[in-house]
Parts: C-alpha cells; structure tokens; sequence
C-alpha cells in the first residue's frame, strides 16, 4: 500500500496550490479520502474528507470557501486545491485513506505560506 502526496512548495500569502495524493496496492475507489495537517507544536488535525464515490464532501471550518478536495478514482488519486492560502495554513499535509478499521496514511508534503 502506498499514499504518495505532491504539491507542496512555498507560496506567498494569498496565492494557490493544489496537492496530490496518488493511491497503490489497495482498492481506492472503495475508501473515504481525507487531508490532514499538522503544523509544528500542534496536532493533526482534519483539513478535508471525501467519500468513495466522490459525490460528498467536508471541510474544516477554518478551510471553508478557500479549499476543495476531489478525487479521480480512475487514476486512484485524491486531490487538495487550495486558494487564498493564509499564514496559518503552513503545515505538513497528509493523505489519509479510511475503510471501517482501516487506515492508511501518506509521508506527507509540506507547504509553507510566507511573504
């Protein structure tokens, strides 16, 4: 199994990014999609969910109307596009695949937002 994340970068305030998580060796059509972050001396906390079919989402609430999560499931992959990046956005982003009692997680990519 392998979540592998890509995307991130440094990016000014208010600028953009769009993170990817490409998903092998399990049956990524069949899983709940998530984002996490986990900014220094925090928790991880969720940033976005996507059910398997792609047709449901949910954001955290400090992520609302900046940030939108998609998914292909015809090339395993999960999607993060996030506009408006704010300061406080500067974290290490995760993907996280979830299936009753299963869970798997991605290395991660940082993305830091600074002037």
């Amino acid at each position: 199994v392998q979540l592998v994340e890509s995307g991130g970068g440094l990016v000014q305030p208010g600028g953009s990014l769009r993170l990817s998580c490409a998903a092998s060796g399990f049956t990524f059509s069949s899983y709940v999609m998530m984002w996490f972050r986990q900014a220094p001396g925090k928790e991880r906390e969720l940033v976005a969910a996507i059910n398997s079919p792609g047709d449901s989402t949910n954001y955290a609430d400090s992520v609302k109307g900046r940030f939108t999560i998609s998914r292909d499931n015809a090339k395993n992959t999960v999607y993060l596009q996030m506009n408006s990046l704010k300061l406080e956005d500067t974290a290490v982003y995760y993907c996280n695949a979830r299936r009753v009692s299963r869970a798997y997680w991605g290395q991660g990519t940082q993305v830091t937002v600074s002037s």
